[in-house]
């Protein structure tokens, strides 16, 4: 999609970011939470595909793999115009943020635009799109995972909650789990409100200690959702074999 098209879309939260703070709060907590990136009539759009079988490649049901129960979805090309906006808008700013980690650890470098990652993608025989749509009705759930989908994976990840926590569901927070080494694990949860973002890791982060920066691993999940439906929008960056 041209440049051009994709920054005519109206997404007015993104305008509102500030990355320093954000940066600083991941550096500090593991995740961040963004301003509403999204309207509720954006929110309530998106959710709305759900049920739109050619807008999706794969459909996966947890309770099938042991992954926990509910359903998501994964995007097929062309993504809607909105998800490519935010993946393409999201992109270059939180990518001087993984290049900041990846310097701290000795760790490859980024591409400035999302283009290029994807053109590293394919060259790893990652081709397939990653934003999805997860949908848990009550009593549904997530395992604590990490969304790696092949040799490369880019450090980052956006989830935006879609539905009105304690209006639309219940329960079903966000869960992370920071893995330290030589110490306990460290949980986290999270409640973002409609529209809003959740930043974190993949898979790892640096951290800073008494002998400098060292990885912390992190794993996140979803909370049993007590009553109502939870709808949410995953943005990963790097793409699937």
């Amino acid at each position: 999609m041209n440049m051009s098209v994709i920054n005519d879309i109206a997404v007015p939260g993104l305008d509102r970011l500030d990355w320093t703070e954000l940066g600083q709060r991941l550096d500090t907590d593991g995740i961040a939470i963004t301003p509403p990136l999204l309207t509720p009539d954006q929110c309530a759009e998106v959710a709305g595909w759900f049920d739109t079988d050619e807008l999706f490649r794969s459909t996966v049901v947890m309770a099938r793999h042991a992954f926990g129960e509910g359903r998501y979805r994964y995007f097929a090309d062309p993504l809607p115009p909105l998800v490519h906006a935010l993946r393409s808008r999201l992109y270059p700013p939180i990518a001087r943020i993984a290049n900041a980690w990846a310097a701290r650890l000795g760790e490859r470098r980024y591409p400035d635009d999302l283009d290029g990652l994807l053109a590293q993608c394919a060259t790893a025989g990652q081709t397939k799109p990653t934003p999805l749509v997860l949908r848990y009705g009550p009593t549904g759930y997530n395992c604590l995972h990490q969304d790696v989908y092949g040799e490369l994976t880019f450090p980052l990840q956006f989830l935006v909650m879609l539905s009105r926590p304690d209006v639309d569901f219940t329960g079903g927070e966000s869960v992370f789990v920071e893995q330290r080494p030589r110490q306990q694990s460290r949980p986290v949860v999270a409640r973002p409100g409609q529209g809003q973002a959740v930043i974190f890791p993949v898979h790892h982060r640096p951290r800073r200690g008494a002998r400098g920066d060292h990885r912390v691993q992190l794993r996140h999940g979803v909370s049993a959702v007590h009553s109502g439906q939870r709808d949410v929008l995953g943005i990963i960056f790097h793409n699937a074999r």
